[in-house]
């Protein structure tokens, strides 16, 4: 509390790109471990990337080194909206006194990412492409052949128009929605929780950490079948009127996946999302934190 929230929206969005910039790489490996085998059943594919560390040389192998940092700018600007929108929006949570409730953290959390993911889709719409795109014998999942980020958000408007750069939000609204409830909740839980036990002092930089670790270990259970579908919906192949040609939607998506892949396809590429979501949590909520107290 006692940050307008103005501010906030400077500096959530200020503490997302500054976790984006060190954790894209990961980024990177859990899109390409999300499309691997898609809509095939356990073990009738090839696998060119398995596990985090094995897929992380194989897109080294295939792009260089540089092929860790595919779609940072677009990354960089989902995270400067949707954070920013994030943070601002649930900032005036706490002023208005919603957070005090019972729950009201975890429903102001929730209703903050649902704007947050809506204002930043088309952003994480091209992120997502150009994190697919590789050479043909390293591809899986639909490869879309941008140039750039900003041939790829004229592409997609020149054929689909302002509709089209909203592709996918049905599968990112709840993805947002569950993962920013999760992670506000419980990073305030956990950290309040240290601090009474007098294992870190408050305010402190390691009562932050422990906080931001727990909050990111329920993330990333909680969020990685929305991230899936998510991943799934904005990637997909379309026809000239826009119409998903994989997947009708959000429910057809769960539904497919779960078919054709198991249940455990839901919870693909979960490794590449907690090693992903974990130090992004710690690192975008500690952020976040000692930009406030500055």
């Amino acid at each position: 509390g006692g940050v307008p929230p103005a501010a906030d929206l400077v500096l959530g969005a200020t503490a997302g790109c500054l976790a984006c910039f060190l954790t894209n790489p990961l980024e990177v490996v859990k899109t390409r471990l999300q499309l691997q085998g898609e809509l095939q059943p356990p073990g009738t594919y090839p696998r060119p990337y398995r596990g985090v560390l094995r897929a992380a040389v194989a897109v080294c192998r295939a792009d260089g080194l540089r092929g860790l940092q595919k779609g940072l700018a677009a990354g960089l600007l989902y995270q400067g909206l949707m954070n920013g929108v994030r943070f601002y929006c649930y900032s005036h949570a706490e002023d208005a006194g919603w957070t005090g409730y019972p729950g009201g953290t975890v429903a102001a959390g929730a209703v903050a990412g649902a704007v947050g993911a809506f204002v930043g889709s088309p952003a994480y719409l091209v992120k997502t492409h150009l994190q697919a795109q590789t050479l043909s014998t390293m591809a899986v999942g639909h490869q879309h052949n941008h140039e750039s980020i900003s041939g790829a958000f004229k592409s997609i408007y020149r054929q689909h128009g302002v509709v089209g750069l909203w592709r996918g939000v049905t599968g990112a609204v709840p993805r947002v929605a569950v993962g920013s409830a999760v992670q506000l909740a419980t990073f305030a839980s956990a950290k309040d929780w240290v601090c009474e036990r007098q294992w870190f002092r408050k305010g402190s930089w390691a009562a932050v950490l422990a906080g931001g670790m727990v909050s990111g270990v329920a993330v990333a259970v909680t969020m990685t079948p929305f991230d899936v579908i998510s991943t799934r919906l904005y990637n997909q192949p379309v026809d000239t009127d826009g119409t998903g040609k994989l997947y009708r939607g959000f429910l057809d998506c769960i539904l497919q996946i779960s078919s054709k892949e198991g249940l455990l396809g839901l919870y693909k590429g979960i490794g590449a999302v907690y090693f992903r979501l974990g130090p992004h949590t710690v690192l975008s909520l500690f952020f976040w934190d000692k930009l406030r107290n500055m």
